[in-house]
Protein backbone atom coordinates (compact mmCIF):
# COMPACT_ATOMS: atom_id res chain seq x y z
CA UNK A 1 0.00 0.00 0.00
CA UNK A 2 0.91 3.55 -0.62
CA UNK A 3 1.71 6.46 1.93
CA UNK A 4 2.36 9.72 1.23
CA UNK A 5 3.24 12.49 3.85
CA UNK A 6 3.73 15.40 1.71
CA UNK A 7 0.84 16.63 -0.80
CA UNK A 8 3.34 16.45 -3.70
CA UNK A 9 3.99 12.83 -2.96
CA UNK A 10 0.73 12.15 -2.83
CA UNK A 11 -0.32 13.68 -5.99
CA UNK A 12 2.73 11.69 -7.52
CA UNK A 13 1.50 8.47 -6.31
CA UNK A 14 -2.08 9.30 -7.31
CA UNK A 15 -1.08 9.58 -10.42
CA UNK A 16 0.61 6.31 -10.72
CA UNK A 17 -2.48 4.34 -9.59
CA UNK A 18 -5.11 6.47 -11.67
CA UNK A 19 -6.52 8.66 -8.68
CA UNK A 20 -7.20 12.32 -9.32
CA UNK A 21 -6.72 14.23 -6.17
CA UNK A 22 -8.14 18.21 -5.44
CA UNK A 23 -6.00 21.16 -6.94
CA UNK A 24 -5.73 22.68 -3.58
CA UNK A 25 -3.89 19.04 -2.39
CA UNK A 26 -1.15 19.23 -5.05
CA UNK A 27 1.38 21.34 -2.59
CA UNK A 28 -0.23 21.16 0.29
CA UNK A 29 2.69 21.67 3.13
CA UNK A 30 4.16 18.61 4.90
CA UNK A 31 2.71 18.13 8.39
CA UNK A 32 4.45 18.55 11.36
CA UNK A 33 3.98 15.34 13.90
CA UNK A 34 1.71 15.62 16.41
CA UNK A 35 2.13 14.62 20.32
CA UNK A 36 -0.98 14.00 22.44
CA UNK A 37 -0.60 13.61 25.99
CA UNK A 38 -1.79 10.10 27.53
CA UNK A 39 -5.09 9.90 28.82
CA UNK A 40 -6.87 7.29 31.06
CA UNK A 41 -8.73 5.21 28.63
CA UNK A 42 -7.16 6.00 24.72
CA UNK A 43 -5.18 7.83 22.36
CA UNK A 44 -3.41 7.91 18.67
CA UNK A 45 -3.68 7.09 15.10
CA UNK A 46 -2.37 4.27 12.97
CA UNK A 47 -1.22 4.75 9.42
CA UNK A 48 0.43 1.77 8.58
CA UNK A 49 -0.52 -1.88 8.58
CA UNK A 50 1.22 -3.82 11.78
CA UNK A 51 1.31 -6.88 13.91
CA UNK A 52 1.81 -4.50 17.25
CA UNK A 53 -0.93 -2.94 18.48
CA UNK A 54 0.02 0.78 19.81
CA UNK A 55 -2.55 3.20 21.33
CA UNK A 56 -6.23 2.84 22.56
CA UNK A 57 -7.58 5.61 20.51
CA UNK A 58 -6.97 6.81 16.81
CA UNK A 59 -7.46 10.28 15.72
CA UNK A 60 -9.57 10.94 12.53
CA UNK A 61 -9.07 14.16 10.81
CA UNK A 62 -9.84 16.09 7.50
CA UNK A 63 -8.02 17.82 5.50
CA UNK A 64 -9.58 20.95 6.78
CA UNK A 65 -8.16 20.08 10.38
CA UNK A 66 -11.79 19.08 11.83
CA UNK A 67 -9.99 15.76 14.03
CA UNK A 68 -12.17 13.68 16.28
CA UNK A 69 -10.32 11.06 18.73
CA UNK A 70 -12.37 7.62 18.71
CA UNK A 71 -11.30 4.34 20.78
CA UNK A 72 -10.39 1.92 18.48
CA UNK A 73 -12.61 -0.81 19.51
CA UNK A 74 -16.26 1.36 19.28
CA UNK A 75 -19.37 0.21 21.02
CA UNK A 76 -21.83 -0.65 18.24
CA UNK A 77 -25.74 0.06 18.76
CA UNK A 78 -27.44 -1.36 16.04
CA UNK A 79 -28.65 -4.19 18.46
CA UNK A 80 -30.75 -2.20 20.93
CA UNK A 81 -33.36 -1.56 17.66
CA UNK A 82 -34.52 -4.69 18.89
CA UNK A 83 -35.59 -7.38 16.37
CA UNK A 84 -34.33 -10.97 17.35
CA UNK A 85 -31.95 -9.29 19.53
CA UNK A 86 -33.80 -8.55 22.32
CA UNK A 87 -34.51 -4.91 24.19
CA UNK A 88 -33.34 -4.40 27.65
CA UNK A 89 -34.78 -1.64 29.75
CA UNK A 90 -33.61 2.18 28.85
CA UNK A 91 -32.47 1.94 32.57
CA UNK A 92 -30.25 -1.47 32.33
CA UNK A 93 -29.40 0.06 29.10
CA UNK A 94 -27.92 3.05 30.08
CA UNK A 95 -26.34 1.47 33.41
CA UNK A 96 -24.87 -0.62 30.96
CA UNK A 97 -23.19 2.19 28.51
CA UNK A 98 -21.64 3.03 31.88
CA UNK A 99 -19.98 0.51 32.97
CA UNK A 100 -18.63 0.31 29.47
CA UNK A 101 -17.40 3.58 29.71
CA UNK A 102 -15.73 3.00 33.24
CA UNK A 103 -13.91 0.05 31.33
CA UNK A 104 -12.11 2.39 28.78
CA UNK A 105 -14.61 1.48 26.33
CA UNK A 106 -15.96 5.33 25.52
CA UNK A 107 -17.29 5.69 21.83
CA UNK A 108 -20.53 4.38 21.02
CA UNK A 109 -21.66 4.27 17.29
CA UNK A 110 -25.60 4.74 16.45
CA UNK A 111 -28.05 6.36 13.58
CA UNK A 112 -31.02 7.83 13.41
CA UNK A 113 -32.73 4.75 12.64
CA UNK A 114 -32.05 2.39 15.39
CA UNK A 115 -34.80 2.54 17.14
CA UNK A 116 -34.26 4.54 20.29
CA UNK A 117 -30.04 4.19 20.45
CA UNK A 118 -29.67 7.95 19.96
CA UNK A 119 -32.46 8.83 22.60
CA UNK A 120 -30.70 6.24 24.68
CA UNK A 121 -26.97 8.03 24.41
CA UNK A 122 -28.75 11.18 25.41
CA UNK A 123 -29.59 9.61 28.98
CA UNK A 124 -26.33 8.27 28.74
CA UNK A 125 -24.53 11.60 28.10
CA UNK A 126 -26.74 13.16 30.97
CA UNK A 127 -25.29 10.75 33.73
CA UNK A 128 -21.87 11.41 32.84
CA UNK A 129 -22.26 14.84 33.17
CA UNK A 130 -24.03 14.07 36.52
CA UNK A 131 -22.27 11.27 37.81
CA UNK A 132 -18.11 11.05 36.68
CA UNK A 133 -15.60 13.27 36.41
CA UNK A 134 -15.30 16.21 33.71
CA UNK A 135 -12.02 14.50 32.15
CA UNK A 136 -14.28 11.56 31.33
CA UNK A 137 -17.07 13.71 29.93
CA UNK A 138 -13.97 14.83 27.49
CA UNK A 139 -13.69 10.82 26.24
CA UNK A 140 -16.90 9.97 25.73
CA UNK A 141 -18.02 10.22 21.76
CA UNK A 142 -20.79 9.36 19.69
CA UNK A 143 -20.91 8.95 16.41
CA UNK A 144 -24.27 8.44 14.22
CA UNK A 145 -25.71 8.39 11.53
CA UNK A 146 -28.13 10.06 8.87
CA UNK A 147 -30.22 8.28 6.62
CA UNK A 148 -32.41 9.95 4.61
CA UNK A 149 -34.41 9.16 2.17
CA UNK A 150 -33.62 10.22 -1.47
CA UNK A 151 -35.46 13.22 -1.02
CA UNK A 152 -34.53 17.18 -2.24
CA UNK A 153 -31.65 17.74 0.31
CA UNK A 154 -32.50 21.54 1.18
CA UNK A 155 -30.90 23.13 3.57
CA UNK A 156 -33.52 23.32 5.71
CA UNK A 157 -34.62 20.05 4.92
CA UNK A 158 -30.68 18.89 6.74
CA UNK A 159 -30.68 21.23 9.10
CA UNK A 160 -33.96 19.63 10.41
CA UNK A 161 -32.99 16.29 10.43
CA UNK A 162 -28.93 17.41 12.48
CA UNK A 163 -31.35 19.25 14.87
CA UNK A 164 -33.69 16.39 15.85
CA UNK A 165 -30.35 14.05 16.09
CA UNK A 166 -28.77 16.70 18.25
CA UNK A 167 -31.89 17.14 20.46
CA UNK A 168 -31.98 13.57 21.10
CA UNK A 169 -28.85 13.31 22.25
CA UNK A 170 -28.63 15.69 23.83
CA UNK A 171 -25.54 17.79 22.62
CA UNK A 172 -24.91 21.21 21.36
CA UNK A 173 -22.66 19.16 18.74
CA UNK A 174 -22.70 16.01 17.30
CA UNK A 175 -19.00 14.70 17.58
CA UNK A 176 -19.56 12.73 14.67
CA UNK A 177 -22.27 12.37 11.26
CA UNK A 178 -21.80 9.25 9.23
CA UNK A 179 -23.61 9.97 5.88
CA UNK A 180 -25.62 7.14 4.07
CA UNK A 181 -26.97 7.66 0.19
CA UNK A 182 -29.11 4.72 -1.09
CA UNK A 183 -28.96 6.09 -4.74
CA UNK A 184 -25.80 7.34 -6.70
CA UNK A 185 -27.68 8.14 -9.92
CA UNK A 186 -29.33 10.74 -7.57
CA UNK A 187 -26.57 13.46 -6.75
CA UNK A 188 -28.24 15.01 -3.61
CA UNK A 189 -25.66 13.26 -1.56
CA UNK A 190 -23.55 16.16 -2.51
CA UNK A 191 -25.82 18.51 -1.34
CA UNK A 192 -26.95 17.21 1.67
CA UNK A 193 -22.36 17.10 2.43
CA UNK A 194 -22.86 20.52 1.47
CA UNK A 195 -25.15 21.41 4.27
CA UNK A 196 -23.53 19.17 6.51
CA UNK A 197 -20.51 20.89 6.00
CA UNK A 198 -21.97 24.87 6.41
CA UNK A 199 -23.81 23.35 9.86
CA UNK A 200 -19.97 22.33 10.92
CA UNK A 201 -18.90 25.47 10.58
CA UNK A 202 -21.77 26.93 12.30
CA UNK A 203 -21.09 24.36 15.21
CA UNK A 204 -23.70 21.95 15.58
CA UNK A 205 -21.58 18.69 13.72
CA UNK A 206 -17.58 18.07 14.90
CA UNK A 207 -16.76 15.85 11.83
CA UNK A 208 -18.41 14.83 8.55
CA UNK A 209 -17.88 11.64 7.76
CA UNK A 210 -19.74 8.87 5.55
CA UNK A 211 -20.74 5.37 5.50
CA UNK A 212 -21.23 2.55 3.21
CA UNK A 213 -20.05 4.81 0.02
CA UNK A 214 -17.48 3.01 -2.57
CA UNK A 215 -14.18 4.57 -3.65
CA UNK A 216 -15.57 6.15 -6.37
CA UNK A 217 -18.26 8.09 -5.09
CA UNK A 218 -15.47 8.78 -1.39
CA UNK A 219 -12.87 10.70 -4.82
CA UNK A 220 -15.77 12.83 -6.04
CA UNK A 221 -16.96 14.16 -2.57
CA UNK A 222 -13.31 15.09 -1.61
CA UNK A 223 -12.83 16.41 -5.41
CA UNK A 224 -15.53 18.89 -4.17
CA UNK A 225 -14.17 20.10 -1.28
CA UNK A 226 -15.97 18.58 1.51
CA UNK A 227 -14.09 17.63 4.87
CA UNK A 228 -14.45 14.15 5.57
CA UNK A 229 -12.74 11.99 8.18
CA UNK A 230 -13.69 8.45 7.66
CA UNK A 231 -15.86 6.02 6.20
CA UNK A 232 -17.51 3.51 7.85
CA UNK A 233 -17.36 0.22 5.95
CA UNK A 234 -18.17 -3.66 6.24
CA UNK A 235 -14.64 -5.50 7.10
CA UNK A 236 -13.94 -8.67 8.61
CA UNK A 237 -11.29 -11.16 7.71
CA UNK A 238 -13.95 -12.53 5.07
CA UNK A 239 -14.30 -9.19 3.40
CA UNK A 240 -11.29 -7.67 2.82
CA UNK A 241 -12.85 -5.46 0.21
CA UNK A 242 -11.89 -2.05 1.75
CA UNK A 243 -8.11 -3.22 1.44
CA UNK A 244 -8.65 -3.21 -2.74
CA UNK A 245 -9.28 0.19 -3.77
CA UNK A 246 -10.27 2.21 -0.71
CA UNK A 247 -7.27 1.40 1.49
CA UNK A 248 -5.49 3.23 -1.00
CA UNK A 249 -6.94 6.29 -1.50
CA UNK A 250 -7.77 6.37 2.17
CA UNK A 251 -3.55 6.77 2.28
CA UNK A 252 -3.21 8.82 -0.23
CA UNK A 253 -5.85 11.22 1.10
CA UNK A 254 -5.80 10.75 4.98
CA UNK A 255 -9.61 9.65 5.45
CA UNK A 256 -9.58 6.46 7.61
CA UNK A 257 -12.13 3.50 7.85
CA UNK A 258 -14.18 2.70 10.66
CA UNK A 259 -15.24 -1.03 10.24
CA UNK A 260 -18.35 -3.38 11.34
CA UNK A 261 -19.49 -6.73 10.68
CA UNK A 262 -15.90 -7.19 11.77
CA UNK A 263 -16.94 -10.63 13.80
CA UNK A 264 -19.79 -11.03 11.61
CA UNK A 265 -23.10 -10.83 13.85
CA UNK A 266 -21.18 -13.39 16.27
CA UNK A 267 -19.93 -15.90 13.61
CA UNK A 268 -16.57 -15.40 14.03
CA UNK A 269 -16.75 -17.71 17.27
CA UNK A 270 -16.39 -20.77 19.18
CA UNK A 271 -20.01 -21.09 18.88
CA UNK A 272 -19.84 -21.82 15.48
CA UNK A 273 -17.04 -23.95 15.25
CA UNK A 274 -17.51 -27.45 14.40
CA UNK A 275 -21.05 -26.84 13.00
CA UNK A 276 -23.17 -27.65 10.77
CA UNK A 277 -25.90 -24.93 10.11
CA UNK A 278 -27.14 -26.43 7.04
CA UNK A 279 -29.54 -29.43 9.13
CA UNK A 280 -31.96 -27.78 11.33
CA UNK A 281 -31.29 -27.89 14.86
CA UNK A 282 -27.90 -29.37 14.53
CA UNK A 283 -25.82 -26.10 15.00
CA UNK A 284 -26.68 -22.56 16.28
CA UNK A 285 -29.83 -21.08 14.89
CA UNK A 286 -29.17 -17.78 12.65
CA UNK A 287 -31.64 -15.99 14.92
CA UNK A 288 -30.53 -12.79 14.41
CA UNK A 289 -30.64 -9.72 11.26
CA UNK A 290 -27.17 -9.42 11.46
CA UNK A 291 -26.18 -13.74 11.76
CA UNK A 292 -28.80 -14.26 8.83
CA UNK A 293 -26.48 -11.41 6.99
CA UNK A 294 -23.19 -12.35 7.41
CA UNK A 295 -24.04 -15.74 6.30
CA UNK A 296 -25.05 -14.68 3.43
CA UNK A 297 -21.41 -13.32 3.44
CA UNK A 298 -20.35 -16.59 4.04
CA UNK A 299 -21.92 -17.97 1.37
CA UNK A 300 -20.74 -15.35 -1.23
CA UNK A 301 -17.43 -15.62 -0.35
CA UNK A 302 -16.57 -19.50 -0.35
CA UNK A 303 -19.21 -21.69 1.79
CA UNK A 304 -19.55 -22.99 5.18
CA UNK A 305 -17.15 -25.71 5.02
CA UNK A 306 -14.17 -22.99 4.05
CA UNK A 307 -15.12 -21.00 6.65
CA UNK A 308 -14.92 -23.63 9.13
CA UNK A 309 -11.21 -23.99 8.33
CA UNK A 310 -11.18 -20.33 8.72
CA UNK A 311 -11.82 -20.55 12.31
CA UNK A 312 -9.50 -23.66 12.68
CA UNK A 313 -7.43 -21.25 12.17
CA UNK A 314 -8.59 -18.42 14.06
CA UNK A 315 -8.70 -20.79 16.98
CA UNK A 316 -5.02 -21.78 16.63
CA UNK A 317 -4.45 -18.43 16.88
CA UNK A 318 -6.40 -17.82 19.88
CA UNK A 319 -5.43 -20.59 21.99
CA UNK A 320 -1.59 -19.12 21.28
CA UNK A 321 -2.86 -16.39 22.61
CA UNK A 322 -5.14 -16.75 25.16
CA UNK A 323 -7.92 -15.33 23.82
CA UNK A 324 -11.54 -15.67 22.22
CA UNK A 325 -11.84 -15.86 18.38
CA UNK A 326 -13.82 -12.85 17.64
CA UNK A 327 -10.80 -10.76 19.86
CA UNK A 328 -7.97 -12.09 16.93
CA UNK A 329 -10.74 -11.45 14.36
CA UNK A 330 -11.01 -8.00 15.45
CA UNK A 331 -7.12 -7.48 15.60
CA UNK A 332 -6.40 -8.61 12.83
CA UNK A 333 -8.54 -5.88 10.86
CA UNK A 334 -7.26 -3.12 13.33
CA UNK A 335 -3.59 -4.03 11.69
CA UNK A 336 -5.17 -3.56 8.45
CA UNK A 337 -4.28 -0.31 6.76
CA UNK A 338 -5.79 3.28 7.34
CA UNK A 339 -8.53 1.16 9.88
CA UNK A 340 -8.99 3.92 12.76
CA UNK A 341 -11.43 1.32 14.92
CA UNK A 342 -13.56 -1.32 14.45
CA UNK A 343 -17.01 -1.96 15.77
CA UNK A 344 -18.04 -4.64 17.80
CA UNK A 345 -21.98 -5.03 18.58
CA UNK A 346 -23.04 -4.58 22.32
CA UNK A 347 -26.48 -5.92 23.78
CA UNK A 348 -26.93 -3.10 26.01
CA UNK A 349 -28.20 -4.73 29.31
CA UNK A 350 -28.59 -8.18 27.86
CA UNK A 351 -25.08 -9.29 27.82
CA UNK A 352 -21.44 -8.00 28.44
CA UNK A 353 -18.38 -8.46 27.06
CA UNK A 354 -16.00 -5.60 28.44
CA UNK A 355 -12.90 -7.32 29.18
CA UNK A 356 -12.92 -9.46 25.82
CA UNK A 357 -13.31 -6.28 23.58
CA UNK A 358 -10.77 -4.92 26.12
CA UNK A 359 -8.25 -7.79 25.31
CA UNK A 360 -8.55 -6.86 21.52
CA UNK A 361 -6.40 -3.22 22.44
CA UNK A 362 -4.00 -5.61 24.07
CA UNK A 363 -3.30 -8.55 22.12
CA UNK A 364 -0.16 -8.49 19.57
CA UNK A 365 -0.30 -10.63 16.60
CA UNK A 366 3.21 -11.69 15.11
CA UNK A 367 3.74 -12.13 11.87
CA UNK A 368 3.45 -15.68 11.65
CA UNK A 369 -0.07 -14.93 12.99
CA UNK A 370 -1.09 -12.34 10.30
CA UNK A 371 0.10 -14.38 7.89
CA UNK A 372 -2.13 -17.57 8.39
CA UNK A 373 -5.33 -15.55 9.21
CA UNK A 374 -4.40 -13.64 5.54
CA UNK A 375 -3.68 -17.41 3.92
CA UNK A 376 -6.64 -18.61 5.28
CA UNK A 377 -8.52 -15.39 4.10
CA UNK A 378 -7.40 -15.65 0.75
CA UNK A 379 -8.89 -19.06 0.00
CA UNK A 380 -12.70 -17.59 -0.62
CA UNK A 381 -13.30 -15.87 -3.19
CA UNK A 382 -13.10 -12.22 -3.94
CA UNK A 383 -15.54 -10.32 -3.40
CA UNK A 384 -14.70 -7.37 -5.27
CA UNK A 385 -15.85 -9.55 -7.91
CA UNK A 386 -18.72 -10.80 -6.13
CA UNK A 387 -20.41 -8.00 -5.06
CA UNK A 388 -18.09 -4.92 -5.86
CA UNK A 389 -16.56 -1.82 -3.80
CA UNK A 390 -17.68 -1.16 -0.37
CA UNK A 391 -21.29 -0.72 0.17
CA UNK A 392 -22.32 -2.30 -3.33
CA UNK A 393 -24.58 -5.03 -1.48
CA UNK A 394 -26.65 -1.85 0.00
CA UNK A 395 -27.39 -1.16 -4.07
CA UNK A 396 -27.59 -3.92 -5.90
Amino acid sequence: MLCCRSGGDAAMAAAAIGFRLPRQWASSPRLAPQTRRQRRWCSAAMDQPETEPKKKTATVRSKAGDELEVCRVVNGMWQVSGASWGRAAPAAAVDAMLRYADGGLATFDMADIYGPAEDLYGMFINRVRRERPPEMLEEIKGLTKWVPPPVKMTRSYVEDNINKSRKRMDVAALDMVQFHWWDYSNPGYLDALKHMTDLKEEGKIKTVALTNFDTERLQIILENGIPIVSNQVQHSIVDMRPQKKMAELCQLTGVKLITYGTVMGGLLSEKFLDTNVSIPFAGPPLNTPSLQKYKRMVDAWGGWSLFQALLQTLKTVSLKHGVPIATVAVRYILNQTSVAGSMVGVRLGLSEHIRDTNAILSLKLDEEDMNSITEASKRGRNLMDVIGDCGDEYRA
